[in-house]
C-alpha cells in the first residue's frame, strides 16, 4: 500500500508573481499616469487631469511599477506649507489614488499607501488630508478617520468639487 505525501499549495507570492515595485515618477512618466487614471475619470472617481500637469508635478506621484515595466497604481502627495495663523505645521494630500483594475486587492493600493504616509513623514508634515468617492476601506484601515474640508488646506479644500460628493479623510501623523 502507497500512500500519497500531500502537496502543499504554492506560496501566495508565487500564484500572484514578483511584488511590484514603488518609485518616484519621473516626467516622462506623464502619459503612463494620465493613461492610468482614465479608467477613474471616465467613472467619476478622479477628475481628469492633463498630462502636462502630470508631467510637472511628476515628482509628487509614488507609482508602483511591474517588473515588466507597466504600471499598476499611483498616488501624488502635495505637500502644503504651514498656515501661520492657524498654529498648524505643513500638511499633505494626497491625490489621484489609483490601482489598475486587474491589481485591486493585491495589495498594490497599500504598498502605495503604506510607501506615501513614509515619503510624508520624511517630509515632516503633521497631517494628511484626501478625498475619495468611494468608501474609504483602505485609507480607515491605515487610520485616516473622516473629517470635513474645513480642517484641510484651504486651498485644496477650495478646489473640492461638491457635487462630486466626496468622502473626505484624515491621519494625524
Amino acid at each position: 500500500m502507497t500512500t500519497a505525501t500531500p502537496r502543499s499549495a504554492p506560496p501566495l507570492q508565487a500564484l500572484l508573481g514578483p511584488a511590484p515595485t514603488v518609485r518616484t515618477g519621473r516626467q516622462e512618466d506623464a502619459v503612463a499616469l494620465a493613461d492610468l487614471s482614465h479608467p477613474f475619470v471616465r467613472s467619476g472617481a478622479l477628475r481628469e487631469r492633463p498630462v502636462s500637469l502630470f508631467a510637472t508635478h511628476a515628482a509628487d506621484f509614488l507609482v508602483s511599477e511591474a517588473s515588466d515595466g507597466t504600471f499598476e497604481g499611483c498616488v501624488g502627495l502635495r505637500a502644503h506649507p504651514a498656515d501661520p495663523g492657524e498654529g498648524r505645521g505643513p500638511t499633505g494630500v494626497l491625490y489621484n489614488f489609483c490601482v489598475a483594475g486587474h491589481r485591486q486587492g493585491g495589495g498594490v493600493g497599500a504598498g502605495l499607501l503604506r510607501a506615501v504616509l513614509a515619503r510624508a513623514r520624511a517630509q515632516s508634515l503633521g497631517a494628511l488630508f484626501t478625498a475619495t468617492t468611494g468608501g474609504g476601506g483602505l485609507f480607515l484601515r491605515y487610520g485616516f478617520t473622516p473629517t470635513t474640508a474645513c480642517l484641510a488646506p484651504p486651498s485644496w479644500a477650495e478646489s473640492l468639487d461638491p457635487r462630486r460628493n466626496a468622502r473626505i479623510f484624515a491621519r494625524i501623523l
